[in-house]
């Protein structure tokens, strides 16, 4: 790369951070005339603007490697340049930095890596997935800075989803993305057992962009807890969940619940509606307004905006949780009773938005619906068990068959695969074949085919159903 390129990209350094700037570029281009230990040194002896020289010089590097790519197309040779981001990241994981000027260097690999995300180099992926998840960067951001880091590598994992999807979706797993699939799913096992915290602050923004058909992947995140959490095994006989200290306590939650609400202007109009639903047209209305255009349809392979889904589903149960809790912190002892009347009243219209949207929407887009249900069905937290109420709420009072088939198959799917399963999954499967209020097993599509009806008593007896009556119960004796 010449040095007049590099005077275009970087207009606004001074001579002396220009200078070490080029010879730091021609190093990290070329590898001929300086170490990497040496571009390091230069910027951590510029103490001010070690961060922005590092970005600076990382930036004409992504650019260098996505030129290199479109002109040489199949051709390209990403060794080299993996080479160097792995010797700079070595350096950097035994240089003495204090924590800010560690954060700021981090900050710097984890743009460059944006920019090179698979989406926008494709010949990079392998080479991008080893950088993105190794020791030297990984681990070093997640604990860096009292968590400031998650932010930055949530993005990064977003765009490594972002560029898998389609072909996860479409089922075209050629030899490389099923390398690349399997190497994601490790990077997602290695998440689960050292930082569970980060896939479970973050479950919302990975399930917007994990196909519905990912169901291992989906699971491998939604089952992540707290480390200082022991899940109650879901087979006891008569667990109460109701009793359980945590499932009171509301779960963390990073990604922006509303985003997508606020992007289709929707988000006023929910909140109206659950003030006031009497003469309001928002449930009308409501099915059209979560298609996608046409265009955007083709490319997202669904009618359906999957991200407003999720994010629908969410809010409306987000805000009947408050209610509930707000109701129940000014109730006093003597007034239980009432309470749990005023209770059921103020949680009926976000029970209503659910129930229409079983009611109105096709096949397609109850199942995607009941996924969004579904995939809040995680730890013990008061989100699992509101949505875990719901989702066997909608069994129970469907009216007909199809309602309770697909609800039973987004279960289902997401048992027989292998484990990790989500602790909710399970409490709210094993109350669900246990209670006689739902019976399950009197449901003709239990028992429509001979090898159906082995696959429901084998995953039956792997979640720990053995009897009708011994149900998991709530402490009022209901679900």
């Amino acid at each position: 790369m010449s040095i007049w390129i590099m005077h275009s990209e970087l207009d606004g350094c001074g001579s002396t951070s220009l200078t070490l700037l080029v010879l730091g570029t021609i190093c990290l281009c070329s590898m001929k005339w300086l170490s990497t230990c040496s571009v390091l040194r230069y910027c951590v002896d510029l103490a001010p603007n070690k961060g922005s020289l590092l970005s600076k010089i990382l930036f004409v590097t992504a650019r260098t490697i996505q030129k290199d790519a479109e002109e040489k197309k199949v051709s390209f040779n990403p060794r080299p340049y993996f080479r160097l981001f792995i010797n700079l990241l070595s350096e950097l994981s035994t240089a003495d930095l204090h924590d800010t000027a560690t954060f700021q260097v981090l900050t710097a690999f984890a743009n460059a890596f944006h920019v090179l995300q698979p989406l926008r180099v494709p010949a990079w992926s392998f080479a991008w997935l080893e950088l993105v998840s190794h020791r030297s960067f990984m681990p070093k951001l997640l604990l860096c800075n009292s968590q400031k880091g998650w932010p930055l590598f949530q993005r990064l994992l977003v765009d490594l989803f972002k560029f898998m999807e389609p072909y996860l979706r479409n089922a075209e797993m050629g030899q490389p993305i099923h390398l690349l699939y399997k190497g994601t799913l490790r990077v997602l096992l290695v998440l689960l057992h050292d930082f569970p915290e980060f896939l479970c602050d973050y479950h919302l923004s990975f399930c917007d962009v994990i196909p519905p058909s990912c169901i291992q992947m989906r699971n491998v995140i939604l089952s992540a807890f707290p480390r200082n959490m022991r899940l109650p095994d879901p087979s006891t006989p008569n667990l109460k969940i109701d009793l359980l200290p945590e499932i009171s306590k509301a779960p963390r939650i990073m990604s922006d619940v509303e985003s997508a609400l606020k992007a289709k202007q929707m988000k006023t109009q929910v909140d109206e509606y659950l003030k006031r639903p009497e003469g309001s047209s928002f449930l009308t209305d409501l099915k059209q307004r979560l298609l996608l255009p046409p265009n955007e349809a083709n490319v997202a392979g669904t009618r359906y905006n999957v991200p407003l889904i999720n994010s629908l589903v969410v809010y409306v149960g987000i805000q009947a949780v408050h209610q509930l809790q707000h109701n129940k912190a000014n109730a006093s002892a003597q007034q239980i009773n009432q309470s749990s009347q005023v209770e059921n009243f103020q949680i009926e219209t976000a029970t209503e938005v659910y129930r229409s949207l079983i009611v109105n929407m096709d096949t397609e887009g109850r199942y995607l619906v009941l996924n969004a249900i579904a995939n809040q069905l995680r730890y013990p937290n008061n989100h699992t068990h509101y949505f875990s109420f719901i989702i066997l709420y909608l069994f129970a009072e469907a009216a007909q068959d199809i309602v309770q088939e697909q609800i039973t198959r987004v279960l289902l799917e997401r048992l027989i695969v292998n484990r990790p399963h989500p602790w909710g999954l399970l409490i709210t499967f094993v109350e669900l074949i246990k209670n006689p209020r739902y019976s399950f097993w009197a449901r003709p599509f239990t028992h429509c085919a001979p090898e159906i009806e082995r696959l429901f008593q084998s995953v039956a007896r792997s979640c720990g159903g053995k009897a009708v009556d011994e149900g998991v119960v709530l402490a009022d004796g209901s679900h």
